[in-house]
């Protein structure tokens, strides 16, 4: 049963607490009280059942490789703080709305928040979930349209040999999505053979990066190292296209543009999630983006993907976990009680 809606859109749980994570400092976190300020009319307070960790993004903002030159581009949508820190970060949070317009009482939502266990959100920043999406799963949203943007940008074709070197959430992602163009030959390469295993659950054929096929039409990189941008350059094949879905932060990986860069006439494209991809802005928002994304999450195969999961006061050792490099992970899910 729905919660009842309240007879203002005035009322809000004002003063009540609400605790969040924050980078108190480089490969520091902690959580932290705070409380929550008065709902306008126009929006909404909603109470956290799961988060998700961008592992490729959040543990760059944990450590504090976000370059200067980029801190105000990569500001999260409801960031608090500032890089390199203290910082309020995040953009995968799923809840239930407690207070607010009576269309959105009681609804399960995904939104592009921090970690912290109740907000208030202008109404429209919340993308109610398809009944046929469960709100545990929902926490793969923002990586899932990143990779539906990505191959907007790829722009892969019917028939294609399609390369994804990087079997992260990403990856993985931009992978499932490619096997279904039609005819389309998709590998997934990573340098760990424990993916093999994602790999089958999502009905992807796997190889190890030293016995992946050559001669690719289209490359998605998103190892997010230089050995996998390396590597997704000697795949690609006469006139190919390397998408490049990493994101290095500070970082400035050496890029192999001699031997047979030229010669064989590839190209080198970037994608980034923040605006939608050229070829389908005229018509497409980041609203119907995510919408978008949020259906294609009704495949119980995604469940494959979210390879563990801690309680949100467990976080700030958890991304602290996560940040080794050694650590193997796909998407970690935050459980709030």
């Amino acid at each position: 049963m729905r919660p009842r809606a309240r007879s203002t859109g005035w009322w809000s749980l004002a003063g009540e607490d609400t605790r969040s994570f924050w980078v108190a400092e480089p490969n520091r976190g902690e959580i932290r009280p705070e409380t929550l300020r008065r709902a306008a009319a126009d929006e909404a307070v909603v109470r956290t059942l799961f988060s998700g960790i961008s592992r490729g993004t959040e543990t760059l903002v944990f450590t504090g490789a976000v370059p200067k030159s980029e801190h105000e581009r990569m500001r999260a949508p409801f960031q608090a703080g500032a890089f390199p820190a203290p910082v309020k970060y995040g953009y995968s949070n799923v809840g239930i709305v407690e207070s607010g317009p009576a269309a959105l009482v009681g609804r399960h939502v995904f939104c592009l928040y921090p970690h912290q266990t109740r907000y208030v959100v202008p109404a429209a920043a919340l993308h109610v979930l398809p009944t046929s999406v469960p709100p545990a799963r929902a926490v793969l949203a923002a990586n899932l349209e990143t990779a539906v943007n990505g191959l907007w940008d790829a722009a892969p074709r019917v028939g294609d040999r399609i390369a994804v070197v990087g079997a992260g959430t990403v990856g993985c992602l931009v992978a499932w999505l490619a096997a279904r163009t039609p005819g389309a030959e998709v590998q997934l390469v990573d340098i760990d053979a424990r993916k093999c295993a994602i790999a089958a659950e999502l009905g992807v054929a796997f190889e190890l990066a030293t016995s992946a096929a050559r001669d690719a039409d289209l490359v998605v990189h998103t190892s997010g190292t230089e050995a996998g941008l390396a590597t997704s350059l000697e795949l690609a094949g006469f006139e190919a296209t390397v998408l490049e879905l990493s994101w290095y932060g500070a970082r400035r990986p050496a890029v192999a543009l001699g031997e047979a860069f030229h010669s064989r006439r590839l190209t080198l494209k970037s994608s980034q999630v923040g605006a939608v991809a050229a070829a389908q802005r005229a018509r497409w928002t980041t609203t119907r983006r995510m919408q978008l994304a949020l259906r294609l999450l009704a495949d119980p195969k995604l469940d494959a993907l979210i390879s563990g999961e801690s309680a949100f006061e467990d976080l700030p050792r958890v991304l602290a976990r996560l940040a080794a490099p050694s650590e193997y992970t796909l998407c970690h899910r935050i459980k709030y009680s």
